[in-house]
C-alpha cells in the first residue's frame, strides 16, 4: 500500500481532471470550470499540508512500481525546490481558471480548453515531481505536446496553427537533445536515480562525457526557456488566447528549462563550460530580448519578449555558479511568475474590452478603466524594479551579482554595465506599457467600446498583484521561508547567508538601479514619437528566427525527398525485396565469424503423415506464387492451405493455444483479403506474352525466387542446428514452476501473456489499435461525406458502415458468390458467440484466451456481415468499434495500474479461490480483466479494418444524371 497517498494524489488528478473535462458537454463552460478549479485548489491543499514535512533538507518520496526488473519505476520526490514550482504552478493555475472562465468565449469549446489546460498542469506537475530523469523527459515531451494544444487552441486561426508547429518542433527537438544528455548522465552514474545523480557531481564533472551531456541537457533547457537564438517560437506563440500566455510564460513552459537548470546545478555547474556557456546565452537573451521589447507595437508581444529578457537574466545567474547567484535566481523566478501572469491578464482584459491590443491605438484608458490601469501600472513596476515591490528587490540581488568577481574575464568585468543597460531597458518597455495605454487622450476608433471588466475576471490580477505589494514590502515574512527551504534542497549545509531586507544603505547595486531607473525614463521620452512608428527593432529585427526555421524545416523536406527519389519506390514489393537482402545478410554475420556446425542428438524419424502436411503445404504454397501470374483468388486460397498446413503442425506439436489462434487468423485474414482483392492494382498486358514473361519480369521473378530460397534454406539451417543441440537451462522451466503458484493459472502460455509478459501484450495490442485506425484513416477518402461535417466518429463510422451495403442485393450476392447459404450464417452466429465466450473464460488454464477469444467473435460478424448487410446487422446488434477500442485499451490498462492499490508492480495478476452456490470453489484471477480488455481490443480492431475494406469492396459509382427505370431495376 502507498505511504503517502497525498503525493500519489497531486500527481495523478490533473490528468484525471483532463479526462473527466473531455467528456464534458460544450455547453458544460462553468462545469468545466469549476472542476479544473477544484483540482489546482485541492492540489494547493496538498501541498500546504505536505510543507512541514520539507523543514531542513526533509524530502517526501514516493515510489511506484512499474518495471522493476529493468529498474524503472514511477518515482514521486518532492523537495523545496519541487514544492516552490509544484505551488506556482497550481496556485497561478488556480487564478488562470477563474481567469479563463470569464474570457472564453460562450462559442469556444470551453471543456476541451480546460482538459487540454489540466493535462499540461499534470504535465508540469510531472516534470517537477519526478524523482527520476528519464521520467522527467517523458513529462518534458507531455508539455511540448499539450503546449502544442493549447497555443493551437483556436485552430481556425492560420497564425496560432503556425505558432503551435513552431513550438513544438523547437521544445521537441531540444527534448531529445535532453533525453540524450540525460542517457549519457545515466552512463556516467550508473543510475537515472535523481537522489543518486545528485550525489555524483564530483564524478560526472570529471568524466570525459560530462562535456557532451552538459551541452546536450543545456540545448534542451534552452530551448524550452526561449534562450537565443531558439527565443523566436516564444513571440509566435501569442497567437494562444491570453489565459493560456499567461500560464505558459509565468509559472509553466519556459520554466521548465529553468527548473532543470536549477534541479542539475548541484552537478552540472561550477566549471569553466557551464560558466562560459550558460553565462553567455543568458546575457545575449537578457540584452535581445528587452531591447526587442521596447519596439513592440502589440501589448502581447512587448510582454512576450520582456518574458525572454527575464529569462536570459534568470539564466545568467545561474550561469554565474555562485550560491548567492542561485538565490537570486530562484526568488526572482517568483517573483517574474507573479508580476508577469498579472500583467498578461491585464493585456487580456484590455484586448476583451476594447477589441485591440496594438498600442498605436490605444491611449487614455484609464478614464475608462481605473481599477486594471492600476493593477496593471504596479505589476509594470515591479517588472521595471521600482522599489517596494517584489520585482525591486530580486532586481537588486541581480545588480550585486554582477558586481561580484566570478572567472575574470571579459564577461565578468562587461557584466555590471551590460546589467545596468538591460535594467533600463525593462524601465523604458515597462513605462511605454504603461503610459501609452492608459495615459494621453481618450481613444477613438476603438473595435469596443472601454470599460471595467467583470469583477470575478479581475480578481486573479488583484490577488497577484497584492503578491507583488506584500512580498516588496515584507519579504522575510512571506516569501523567506520557502526560499530558504528551496534553496537548502538544492545547496544543503552550504547554502550562503543572504538578506531579503528592503535596504541595504547607499551602495553600489542600489546605485545602478537608480541610474537604470533615471536612464530608461529618460530614454523614454526622448524617443517615444519614433517608437510609436517602428516596424521592427534595429539590429536584432533583421535576424528573423521564423525564416531560419522555415528553411531548414524546407531543407529537411527537399532532403527526405531527394533520398526517397534515389531510394524509395512506389511498389511494396521492391521495398521487402531489400528489407528481406539486408536481413538476410545480417543474419549470415554471425556465420561468416562463427562457422556453422550441428550439434551432437541424433536425429528422429519423421512421421509420414506429418510429413505429407508438410508437402501439402509446401505444395500449396509453390502453388500461391505460381497462381498469382494467373488468378489472385486461387493464389490466396492456396495461401490459406499454407496456413492451414501450419495450424495443424501446432496441433502436432502439443501446442494448442498457438493452434487455435493461427486458425482463427487464418479465417479473419482470408476472408478481410477477399475483400481488398479487387482493389488491388491491376496487371499490365505487356506483363507476359502467353505464357512467357518478357526478360525483365524474367529477372525480377527470378530474384525474388533466390531470395526466398536463401530465407528459407538459412532458417530451416537455424532450426536444425538448434534442433540437434541438446536443450540448454531455458527459462520455460522458470515459467512452468510458478504459473499456478504466482498466477493462478494452468495454461503457461496464456500465463504469460496476461503476467509474466504482460507488458509486452499491453504493447502489442496498443500496436493493433494503432494499425487498425491507420487502416481507417487511410481508406476514409473511399467513403462518402458524412450528413454533418460536426458528425461523432462514431456515427462516421456507422455511416460508413451503412452505405457499405445500402442496397440489399448487394448482401445477396456476397453470400450467393460465396455459395454459403445464408441460414446457415444466421444459424453460425449464436453458435460462435458462445464459442468466443467459452475460450475467453477458461484461456486462464486451458487453451484459449482474449486474442482468440477476439478473433472468434469477429468472424461471428464477419459472417453476419456477407449473409445479411450492414442495414439488418445493425437492426440487431449495436457495433461502436472505436468504443470497442478505447474501453478494451482502458480496461487492460486500468487493470495493469490495480496492482499498485496492492503494493505490486504494474500488471502484476491476482488471484484466489471463491465459493460460489451450485458452482462450487472456483478460481478467480484479475488476469480475465486483462483479458477482456484483449478481446474488445481485438474485436474493434477487426470490425474497423472490415468496414475500411467492406465499404470500398462494394462501392458502386453513381450515376451523375438521374437514374432511368431500366437503370434502377438492373
Amino acid at each position: 500500500m502507498f505511504e503517502e497517498w497525498p503525493l500519489f494524489i497531486l500527481f495523478v488528478l490533473p490528468f484525471l481532471g483532463s479526462l473527466a473535462a473531455a467528456f464534458l458537454p460544450t455547453w458544460a463552460r462553468n462545469a468545466a470550470a469549476g472542476l479544473a478549479g477544484t483540482i489546482a485548489v485541492v492540489g494547493l491543499a496538498i501541498l500546504i499540508a505536505l510543507y512541514p514535512s520539507l523543514s531542513g533538507d526533509g524530502v517526501v518520496r514516493e515510489q511506484i512500481q512499474w518495471l522493476p526488473s529493468l529498474g524503472l519505476n514511477l518515482q514521486i520526490r518532492l523537495d523545496g525546490l519541487a514544492w516552490l514550482f509544484a505551488f506556482l504552478i497550481l496556485g497561478i493555475g488556480a487564478l488562470v481558471v477563474l481567469y479563463a472562465r470569464y474570457y472564453m468565449s460562450p462559442a469556444d469549446p470551453v471543456p476541451r480548453f480546460f482538459s487540454f489546460l489540466l493535462a499540461f498542469m499534470g504535465s508540469m506537475l510531472g516534470v517537477v515531481l519526478s524523482g527520476n530523469l528519464i521520467q522527467l523527459v517523458f513529462f518534458w515531451e507531455l508539455t511540448s505536446l499539450f503546449s502544442f494544444l493549447l497555443i493551437g487552441y483556436w485552430h481556425h486561426n492560420q497564425s496560432a496553427r503556425d505558432g503551435a508547429r513552431i513550438a513544438l518542433v523547437v521544445t521537441a527537438a531540444g527534448g531529445v537533445c535532453l533525453l540524450v544528455g540525460v542517457l549519457l548522465l545515466g552512463r556516467i552514474v550508473g543510475s537515472y536515480d535523481l537522489d543518486t545523480i545528485l550525489a555524483s557531481g564530483d564524478r560526472i564533472r570529471a568524466n570525459g562525457l560530462y562535456t557532451p551531456a552538459l551541452i546536450l541537457i543545456l540545448i534542451g533547457a534552452f530551448t524550452k526557456s526561449a534562450q537565443v537564438p531558439f527565443h523566436f517560437w516564444l513571440p509566435h506563440a501569442m497567437a494562444a488566447p491570453t489565459p493560456v500566455s499567461s500560464y505558459l510564460h509565468s509559472a509553466t513552459m519556459v520554466k521548465a528549462g529553468i527548473f532543470v537548470l536549477m534541479r542539475l546545478w548541484p552537478v552540472l555547474s561550477g566549471t569553466d563550460e557551464w560558466y562560459l556557456f550558460v553565462t553567455t546565452t543568458g546575457l545575449a537573451t537578457l540584452l535581445v530580448g528587452a531591447w526587442s521589447a521596447i519596439f513592440q507595437q502589440d501589448l502581447k508581444g512587448l510582454l512576450a519578449y520582456s518574458t525572454i529578457s527575464h529569462l536570459g537574466l534568470i539564466t545568467l545567474l545561474l550561469g554565474l555558479g555562485s550560491p548567492l547567484a542561485l538565490v537570486a535566481a530562484i526568488f526572482h523566478t517568483v517573483n517574474h511568475a507573479t508580476f508577469k501572469a498579472s500583467l498578461f491578464m491585464a493585456a487580456g482584459i484590455i484586448d476583451h474590452e476594447t477589441g485591440t491590443r496594438d498600442l498605436r491605438r490605444l491611449s487614455g484608458l484609464y478614464r475608462a478603466m481605473p481599477i486594471t490601469a492600476t493593477l496593471a501600472m504596479v505589476a509594470a513596476a515591479a517588472m521595471a524594479g521600482v522599489p517596494l515591490l517584489n520585482g525591486f528587490l530580486s532586481k537588486e540581488m541581480f545588480l550585486a551579482e554582477a558586481l561580484a568577481e566570478h572567472s575574470g574575464t571579459y564577461i565578468d568585468e562587461a557584466l555590471p554595465y551590460l546589467a545596468t543597460v538591460a535594467s533600463a531597458f525593462a524601465v523604458l518597455y515597462s513605462l511605454r506599457f504603461i503610459h501609452q495605454t492608459f495615459f494621453g487622450p481618450p481613444p477613438t476608433d476603438l473595435p469596443r467600446v472601454p470599460g471595467e471588466a467583470p469583477p470575478w475576471m479581475r480578481l486573479p490580477v488583484e490577488i497577484l498583484v497584492l503578491a507583488c505589494l506584500v512580498v516588496g514590502v515584507l519579504p522575510t515574512l512571506t516569501i523567506g521561508p520557502y526560499l530558504a527551504t528551496a534553496v537548502r534542497s538544492i545547496l544543503g549545509d552550504q547554502t550562503p547567508a543572504y538578506s531579503l531586507a528592503i535596504w541595504h544603505g547607499f551602495n553600489r547595486p542600489l546605485m545602478m538601479s537608480l541610474v537604470a531607473l533615471v536612464g530608461g525614463t529618460i530614454l523614454y521620452l526622448i524617443y517615444r514619437k519614433p517608437l510609436n512608428e517602428a516596424k521592427s527593432s534595429p539590429v536584432v529585427g533583421r535576424l528573423k528566427g521564423r525564416k531560419t526555421f522555415e528553411a531548414v524545416m524546407s531543407a529537411i523536406v527537399a532532403g527526405a525527398r531527394a533520398c526517397e527519389a534515389v531510394v524509395g519506390t512506389g511498389r511494396l514489393q521492391a521495398q521487402l525485396r531489400v528489407l528481406l537482402c539486408i536481413a538476410l545478410v545480417a543474419g549470415g554475420l554471425p556465420f561468416v565469424h562463427f562457422g556453422y556446425s550441428l550439434g551432437q542428438a541424433p536425429g528422429t524419424l519423421v512421421d509420414p503423415a506429418f510429413a505429407i502436411v508438410w508437402l501439402i503445404g509446401g505444395a500449396c504454397a509453390i502453388g500461391a506464387a505460381w497462381q498469382a501470374k494467373y488468378h489472385r483468388l486461387a493464389a490466396l486460397i492456396l495461401m490459406s492451405g499454407s496456413g492451414l498446413a501450419t495450424c495443424i503442425t501446432f496441433f502436432w506439436l502439443s501446442a494448442p493455444d498457438l493452434g487455435i489462434t493461427q486458425l482463427l487468423v487464418e479465417i479473419v485474414t482470408t476472408v478481410l483479403l477477399l475483400l481488398g482483392l479487387r482493389w488491388l492494382p491491376k496487371r499490365l498486358p505487356e506483363m507476359w506474352s502467353g505464357n512467357r514473361w518478357p526478360p525483365s519480369v524474367l529477372l525480377r521473378r527470378s530474384s525474388d525466387l533466390a531470395i526466398a530460397i536463401a530465407a528459407g534454406l538459412g532458417m530451416a539451417a537455424i532450426a536444425y542446428a538448434i534442433m540437434t543441440r541438446p536443450p540448454p537451462d531455458s527459462i520455460s522451466r522458470y515459467f512452468l514452476e510458478r504459473s499456478y503458484t504466482e498466477a493462478g493459472g494452468t495454461n503457461v502460455v496464456n500465463v504469460i501473456l496476461v503476467d509474466f509478459r504482460g507488458f509486452d501484450t499491453l504493447g502489442e495490442i496498443t500496436v493493433l489499435c494503432i494499425v487498425a485506425l491507420t487502416v481507417f484513416s487511410l481508406l476514409r477518402r473511399f467513403r462518402p461525406a458524412p450528413e454533418s461535417v460536426k458528425a461523432p466518429v462514431q456515427q462516421r463510422v456507422q455511416n460508413a458502415f451503412d452505405d457499405a451495403h445500402a442496397d440489399r442485393k448487394i448482401g445477396d450476392t456476397v453470400a450467393d458468390y460465396l455459395a454459403i447459404p445464408r441460414i446457415m450464417m444466421e444459424i453460425s452466429f449464436p453458435i460462435i458467440i458462445v464459442f468466443a465466450i467459452y475460450i475467453l473464460l477458461r484461456g486462464h488454464d486451458a487453451p484459449g484466451g482474449g486474442f482468440a477469444a477476439g478473433i472468434a467473435m469477429s468472424i461471428a460478424i464477419l459472417i453476419q456481415y456477407m449473409a445479411k448487410g450492414a442495414r439488418q446487422v445493425e437492426a440487431q446488434l449495436i457495433i461502436r468499434p472505436l468504443r470497442w477500442i478505447g474501453i478494451g485499451l482502458l480496461l487492460a490498462t486500468v487493470t495493469g495500474a490495480g496492482a499498485w492499490l496492492l503494493g505490486y508492480p504494474f500488471l502484476s495478476s491476482y488471484f484466489r479461490y471463491v465459493d460460489l452456490p451450485l458452482f462450487g470453489t472456483i478460481p478467480v484471477a484479475s488476469a480475465l480483466l486483462f483479458d477482456i480488455g484483449v478481446f474488445a481490443l481485438v474485436v474493434g480492431a477487426t470490425v474497423v479494418v472490415l468496414i475500411a475494406l467492406a465499404h470500398q469492396s462494394i462501392r458502386v459509382p453513381r450515376p451523375s444524371r438521374p437514374a432511368t427505370d431500366k437503370e434502377e431495376g438492373a
